[in-house]
């Protein structure tokens, strides 16, 4: 997440919370509300960052929460837009939007959100893994399952498959937005990111060919008119026929992104469940 601010570090002894042999966690206060921690993923073989976002003005116990997909090259501290953290806890305290929190994890900077090098299982991450590290910190409801996804770029592809996946387990999201998703339209240019070991293994994850297994998740899409994935997000759009569609002038940049961040809150905030009770 882009944050601005200094960091302060804030060490505590707390007991192992993250499946992890590690007997202490540290967390680190990067923002009034924003915190990250690591913990150990067994999917991806590796310490990733765990980063929450949650509003200060509202009690974070069964606070229903969004899930962030980073973009290529990028960490889950770099996830969303610049002022997206400002501008959701500023709509919550006034009451624009529902109360809801961010979660963000390391998917690793060029894997595409799946398992682009074996034992290395980002989106098994996200199913499996995620919801149990929300619940145990009291955030999601009692299984801890976010609500919402969204992502930027190659967190926007990402995002689209975590769609399909909620879907198919029987346990859909209630939205998904994306931005500038990284959805390409020939393989010589996906090879160049070296993220799928062939064409038919993109073909079996590429969001472009299965829009039909997005399930009735509402989605919103953005992007900018000069992006480099315009023309595929359109033609994405023509095929998922989303609920909000906003094509306006900007390229793939930072600028862009930030301009789409009313609307991406408002479209979440809409879906956003009212907080869990706790669990017995």
């Amino acid at each position: 997440m882009v944050l601005g601010g200094a960091a302060v570090a804030a060490t505590a002894a707390l007991s192992a919370l993250t499946g992890s042999s590690a007997a202490h966690r540290t967390v680190t206060a990067l923002a009034p509300d924003i915190r990250s921690e690591s913990v150990f993923s067994r999917a991806r073989g590796r310490f990733v960052n765990l980063v929450l976002l949650l509003p200060h003005s509202v009690p974070a116990q069964g606070l229903p929460m969004a899930v962030v997909l980073h973009a290529r090259g990028g960490t889950a501290r770099a996830a969303t837009p610049n002022g997206m953290a400002p501008y959701l806890a500023r709509a919550t305290e006034s009451g624009r939007v529902p109360a809801f929190g961010l979660v963000a994890v390391d998917g690793g900077p060029y894997a595409y959100w799946h398992e682009s090098v074996p034992g290395d299982d980002p989106m098994a991450m996200l199913l499996d893994e995620v919801p149990n590290w929300l619940a145990v910190r009291g955030l999601g409801g009692a299984h801890g399952r976010p609500f919402a996804a969204t992502g930027t770029s190659m967190g926007g592809f990402g995002a689209l498959v975590y769609t399909r996946r909620r879907h198919e387990r029987g346990t859909p999201l209630a939205a998904t937005g994306v931005l500038a998703p990284a959805l390409l339209t020939e393989w010589d240019e996906m090879r160049e990111r070296e993220a799928f070991r062939d064409e038919q293994a993109w073909a079996a994850l590429d969001p472009l060919r299965h829009t039909d297994t997005l399930g009735d998740t509402p989605l919103g899409v953005w992007c900018g008119t000069s992006d480099p994935f315009v023309v595929g997000t359109r033609r994405f759009v023509r095929r998922a026929d989303p609920e909000v569609a906003r094509f306006s002038e900007g390229g793939h940049s930072g600028n862009f992104y930030t301009s789409t961040v009313p609307g991406l809150v408002s479209f979440l905030g809409r879906y956003a469940p009212g907080p869990a009770e706790p669990h017995a």
